[in-house]
């Protein structure tokens, strides 16, 4: 059983300030700690075009397009045309000094130090020791994994719009990238949708984020390889290991446990005396006296030998117990591995039902929205109805007005010919409009 590490990582612009610049020129290296990896203008987007797509080598074999085409650039472009363009138009529509419109989002961004045109996501599962010992095979069906990566991005972050992802086998470990805008809705300064990079991730949610796309990574990455993989380092606030004491097998176990537990004391007792009788022996036998007769050979009285036989079972017993104990001992380490066994595959499980609950509860609360926005929208459509039943009603007494003022004989007034004419020329009024009014005359014609 594998544990994979997992990152999630978003390029930062902790370097963009004036002063963080300046202070890295002033450095021997001439550079800042700091890391500036974010894509705040055109620029820096371009250098992620090339980076994403090796545009650098026009080696792009061992990459894989999940979303987007071979051009981030584009990519991003297309984004801003389709999600901003209609606030845009919007905005300018409300602008009386033409200085203060906006001709393209885009630029604008682009040009604005304050804001980041784009971001981009780096993930990763697994690092190079795990990687370096698979095969190519192996490592591309990463592709059906990451894709359903940028599906849960989108999922949990509905603010986050994903304009390119691409995966890189070209190196140790295949990783993605994902570019794309995060956005804020209903500003109430400038255009009313715009990009909002710290209003979307900030440092609590992009640890919230992080703990459900790693859960859902490993999930998914078990489900596509067949496996029963963990992940290491878990952050704080993550799913715990289930305790050894919540396993079904562990009761017993602990009584196998408590009951060579008395052998292991019986054992160091007999263990105890063996070591006290063993100096009593020994200096019984440098006692002992040769025969007068054959020099090698000893005299031994008859407490001396029931004392060595006494000694002999003694040590025997001993060894029994020894035996036992390297018994409890093949026990425990069996004891041990079985639930170390047991507790990963409960690890395993858990994260994969954590996944499975993580993308029910965010399911359901996209169906939540949605329904919010489908009775938003049953509203609107109320009340649209009701609007138009009544400039409805209004254009009917119209046509019934301007029909009596043309037709009536007794109070006949020419003037409503021209009024008429003017309001179809200016289409509000169509033929179908005039021959209504033209078969009404006819009709009032024929009765007179």
């Amino acid at each position: 059983m594998s544990e994979l590490a997992y990152s999630l990582h978003l390029g930062s612009d902790k370097n963009r300030k004036n002063i963080s610049k300046q202070n890295g020129k002033n450095n021997l290296s001439g550079t800042t700690s700091l890391p500036n990896n974010a894509i705040q203008n055109v620029r820096q987007l371009s250098k992620v075009d090339k980076h994403n797509y090796r545009k650098y080598d026009n080696e792009q074999d061992l990459i894989e397009i999940v979303r987007g085409t071979s051009s981030p650039l584009d990519d991003v472009k297309e984004l801003y045309l389709s999600e901003f363009e209609e606030a845009r138009l919007e905005y300018n529509s409300k602008q009386s000094r033409p200085s203060r419109m906006i001709d393209n989002y885009f630029d604008n961004v682009s040009n604005n130090e304050k804001k980041d045109l784009a971001c981009e996501i780096i993930l990763e599962l697994g690092d190079k020791e795990y990687w370096d010992t698979k095969d190519e095979n192996f490592k591309k069906k990463m592709s059906e994994v990451y894709k359903k990566q940028v599906d849960d991005l989108e999922l949990l972050v509905l603010n986050f719009k994903v304009a390119s992802a691409i995966i890189h086998y070209d190196e140790t470990s295949p990783h993605l990238h994902i570019v794309g805008v995060p956005i804020k809705y209903k500003n109430k300064n400038g255009m009313e949708k715009q990009v909002g990079k710290s209003d979307v991730f900030t440092k609590e949610s992009l640890i919230r984020l992080q703990d459900k796309m790693r859960t859902l990574c490993i999930e998914e990455f078990n489900h596509v390889y067949s496996l029963d993989s963990t992940l290491k380092q878990k952050q704080k606030g993550r799913n715990r290991d289930i305790h050894v004491s919540d396993m079904a097998n562990y009761i017993e176990m602990k009584k196998q446990i408590e009951k060579n537990t008395e052998n292991l004391k019986q054992a160091n007792k007999k263990s105890s005396e063996l070591k006290q009788n063993y100096k009593d022996i020994k200096d019984k036998i440098a006692k002992l006296k040769t025969s007068k007769l054959n020099k090698d050979n000893y005299i031994l009285s008859k407490e001396d030998k029931e004392s060595f036989i006494d000694f002999i079972n003694q040590v025997n017993d001993t060894s029994k117990e020894y035996d036992k104990i390297q018994t409890l001992s093949n026990t425990l380490v069996n004891a041990h591995e079985q639930l170390k066994d047991k507790n990963n595959k409960i690890k395993t499980l858990t994260e994969n039902n954590e996944a499975l609950d993580l993308r029910v509860k965010t399911l359901n609360d996209t169906i939540k929205e949605k329904d919010n926005e489908i009775s938003f929208l049953k509203s609107k459509i109320h009340d649209l109805k009701n609007t138009l039943e009544y400039w409805k009603n209004k254009f009917e007494k119209l046509i019934s007005f301007l029909h009596d003022k043309l037709h009536s004989w007794y109070d006949k007034d020419d003037k409503y010919i021209d009024v008429v004419n003017e309001m179809y020329d200016d289409n509000v009024l169509d033929d179908d409009d005039i021959e209504e009014l033209n078969l009404n005359k006819e009709k009032d014609d024929f009765e007179r």
